[in-house]
């Protein structure tokens, strides 16, 4: 158990580095969180800081994710082995999401989560047998939305929607699927303003 809390405090403080605030205080000496959505992710980078430094965060905060499953989760599977690796590496990863949400070091203000939740998912797919075709298709899903909308958020939510649906789908365990509709639920709650404004037909396009 000592080794799985502190799996998860660390995975937490991963997902926690403010990579889009760190570029906007580099490269512009802004704060981020003062332009645009005021959002600390890839998505207000891009419209901010260009679309060069939108990528670097976005490939950044989709590595968080991605370590925090793979290089951190087989640490703490040799040392944990009261719950199935499997879900233990899910914790993590949405411990890592919650970092990156609630970031600790810019009190509790993050992102949205969608690059880190990628990472997390493609951590998931090398090491869990049969997610490979799960992760394949909720990015079809969120790239077939952003072609036809081209809102970030909404296909961000639809993508989120369609995750546990998918495992279920392709028979994944019980625990998979009901982690992966706790994670759908975490990414329609972070975008609840996008929603409104969508409905509203206030929500702007990428580009």
């Amino acid at each position: 158990m000592p080794w799985i809390i502190l799996g998860i405090l660390i995975s937490y403080f991963i997902g926690s580095i403010p990579t889009a605030y760190i570029f906007g205080r580099v490269l512009k000496g802004i704060d981020i969180r003062d332009f645009g959505s005021g959002n600390v992710g890839a998505t207000n980078a891009f419209r901010v800081l260009g679309k060069g430094a939108g990528l670097a965060v976005l490939v950044l905060d989709i590595f968080k994710g991605f370590v925090a499953v793979t290089l951190l989760g087989d640490t703490v599977a040799l040392q944990a082995t009261i719950i199935p690796e499997e879900t233990l590496r899910l914790i993590l990863g949405l411990s890592c999401i919650s970092g990156h949400n609630w970031t600790i070091f810019l009190k509790f203000r993050g992102g949205k989560g969608i690059a880190a939740t990628f990472g997390v998912l493609g951590g998931l797919a090398v090491k869990i047998a049969g997610l490979k075709l799960v992760l394949g298709l909720v990015i079809l899903t969120w790239v077939l939305v952003f072609v036809i909308v081209r809102i970030v958020s909404v296909s961000s939510v639809l993508a989120g929607i369609a995750l546990p649906i998918y495992m279920a789908v392709f028979k994944q365990p019980r625990m998979l699927i009901s982690l992966s509709a706790l994670l759908g639920i975490f990414i329609i709650l972070r975008h609840k303003s996008n929603l409104k404004r969508f409905f509203q037909g206030k929500e702007p396009r990428l580009f």
